[in-house]
């Protein structure tokens, strides 16, 4: 997957998370849980762009590993709708499906670029 593809990818993430978050009950729970969510799910392209961007090989890999924990964030406040009955898991599902593939894309590319380092 190219650096464009995985920057589409990830914004489309941040949207659907956006739009998903928009469904959820106007309670305490639904608005501190969807905060939470929106701001891990937005941050997950935010920190890939900067990861494209960084300086050094050592702050690439950094960041990836931010890009990583914010997609890996963004599932649990997932699990946590499904699980606290605000969403169906019919409803969350694709999203926390597409949660896991960031998670995995930085992983492997945080993994190869540390072997790589020179």
């Amino acid at each position: 997957m190219s650096e464009d593809d995985v920057k589409s990818r990830t914004k489309r993430f941040a949207l659907d998370v956006i739009a998903l978050v928009a469904n959820l009950p106007n309670t305490a729970t639904g608005r501190a849980i969807g905060g939470q969510l929106v701001r891990y799910g937005t941050s997950v392209g935010a920190n890939y762009r900067a990861a494209c961007k960084g300086r050094s090989k050592a702050e690439f890999i950094a960041k990836l590993g931010i890009v990583e924990e914010e997609a890996d964030e963004s599932a649990y406040w997932m699990e946590l709708l499904v699980e606290g009955r605000l969403l169906t898991a019919q409803r969350v599902a694709p999203l926390l499906r597409e949660a896991n593939e960031p998670t995995a894309i930085a992983a492997a590319s945080r993994r190869t670029a540390m072997r790589n380092r020179s």
